[in-house]
């Protein structure tokens, strides 16, 4: 069973004992977090879409960590002209184990 959920605005896959990475989410570590906004479900076959969201639906989660991701390097460059900038960027993310699909 596999659902398509919404969380903080992006779209995500899940199944139950799957762990994911999110945007990070205002809840402590070891927290159960919910999630209404279920786009889509799938139990052996039998598909369920929601308009825009399916009824009585939700995914539970537990919260494992708070963390950073990988460094991104942000160059820009305009020959001739003597202009370099050089930037990096570190998303902060959530990591999610998917506990139920109710």
């Amino acid at each position: 069973m596999y659902a398509i959920v919404d969380i903080a605005g992006q779209q995500f896959k899940v199944e139950q004992g799957r762990k994911i990475f999110v945007h990070r989410l205002q809840a402590e570590v070891g927290d159960s977090v919910n999630f209404d906004k279920v786009l889509l479900t799938d139990n052996e076959g039998r598909v369920k879409i929601g308009t825009p969201y399916v009824e009585g639906s939700s995914v539970k989660a537990k919260v494992l960590d708070h963390l950073k991701g990988d460094k991104v390097i942000v160059f820009k460059k305009k020959r001739r002209k003597g202009y370099a900038k050089k930037n990096g960027h570190r998303q902060y993310l959530t990591q999610l184990l998917i506990e139920e699909i109710a």
